[in-house]
């Protein structure tokens, strides 16, 4: 089992934490490694939703506040969990090789499983030309599918203090460590 990420960021981690900060103002949990890959996602019993965040447009402008929406519902998953791709990147390959494989590589990327199968996915092309609310929709239909859980993630109140970064990878500068 992995213990520490061997490769570092590719973005300033600085400028992509308000992009960090929005997920998990909505009850995300982040996933920074692969040995937390692997604490969140073995245990197989229930509902967990995965987002592979990024700095890309869509993500900024469709994905974040899309699923952020969606975790407003009545029934949602159990577990709502983040990886940072370009970031978290050993945590990133783990999920991808050891949760999703086959898949072809994707951020953003979010994938409902039910007892540790993918009920659910959208991946980036799937994403991409969307709105927040149309992703939030599709989400939603999946959630009340799928989860038991009684939502929202977190109180209408603290939702409407989410700041959704609006920042696009074009812009944020490149880690030099």
């Amino acid at each position: 089992m992995f213990e520490i990420n061997t490769r570092g960021p590719i973005y300033d981690p600085e400028a992509v934490q308000p992009m960090r900060d929005e997920l998990v103002a909505a009850g995300f949990k982040e996933m920074h490694t692969p040995a937390d890959v692997d604490k969140y996602l073995s245990p197989t019993e229930g509902t967990a939703l995965v987002m592979i965040n990024s700095v890309c447009g869509c993500a900024a402008g469709s994905a974040r506040p899309g699923v952020t929406m969606a975790l407003q519902n009545s029934k949602i998953p159990d577990n709502s969990l983040t990886v940072f791709a370009g970031q978290d990147r050993d945590a990133v390959d783990h999920f991808r090789n050891a949760y999703i494989p086959g898949v072809p590589p994707s951020s953003p990327f979010i994938a409902l499983f039910k007892n540790g199968e993918i009920v659910f996915l959208m991946q980036r092309m799937n994403i991409e030309g969307k709105t927040a609310d149309m992703v939030a929709y599709e989400l939603t239909e999946a959630f009340n599918q799928y989860c038991a859980k009684e939502g929202p993630s977190v109180s209408p109140e603290i939702y409407e203090q989410i700041l959704h970064a609006k920042a696009c990878g074009s812009k944020i500068p490149r880690f030099e460590q």
